[in-house]
């Protein structure tokens, strides 16, 4: 008996340990949560020039290609709206799509995602297609940062040879 007594004494802090093991914290990485989701409508409004700010905190801060000088959600809507004169068409494709939410070891919710975007210059109908990442911080359901980061080499090379051509075309038209 006290031969049992001692086994079930040995035992029982390993079941314990064992249980404990198996019991999940708080989930630190999805690819399904609602923060993918507003992540998602935010892709699609770009998608088609809905320009709803409804999911961004009054104080938000987007940064494209930069560390400094942040937009507003407003200024990031100029920006985009300035932009989209240069497009016959743009957008990204369905295809190729990877969402993430992730919560940091300081407890910040973030969404990555990483796209490909695709458009065609409205002024010589080049198209081009360009991986994207953007990542959004995320408080009380509310998107309080985005970081978006491409190489917008190729266009803004096009764009200056359009501009250069243009130019010629001109002087030449004046002589």
């Amino acid at each position: 008996m006290r031969t049992l007594a001692m086994k079930i004494l040995f035992l029982c802090p390993i079941l314990a340990l064992s249980l404990n093991a198996c019991q999940q914290g708080p989930v630190r990485y999805t690819q399904n949560s609602p923060e993918i989701d507003t992540v998602k409508k935010v892709i699609s409004n770009y998608d088609t020039k809905n320009y709803d700010t409804s999911m961004f905190a009054d104080t938000s801060k987007t940064y494209y290609n930069t560390k400094d000088n942040p937009l507003s959600s407003n200024e990031a809507i100029a920006y985009h709206k300035q932009a989209d004169s240069e497009y016959a068409s743009r957008g990204f494709g369905d295809n190729h799509q990877e969402y993430e939410m992730v919560v940091t070891d300081e407890g910040e919710t973030w969404v990555n995602c990483w796209l490909t975007w695709k458009g065609e210059l409205a002024a010589n109908g080049k198209e081009f297609e360009v991986p994207v990442h953007l990542t959004f911080q995320f408080v009380d359901g509310k998107i309080v940062q985005e970081y978006g980061y491409w190489d917008p080499t190729p266009i803004v090379l096009e764009l200056q040879k359009i501009e250069a051509e243009a130019k010629m075309m001109d002087e030449e038209q004046t002589e």
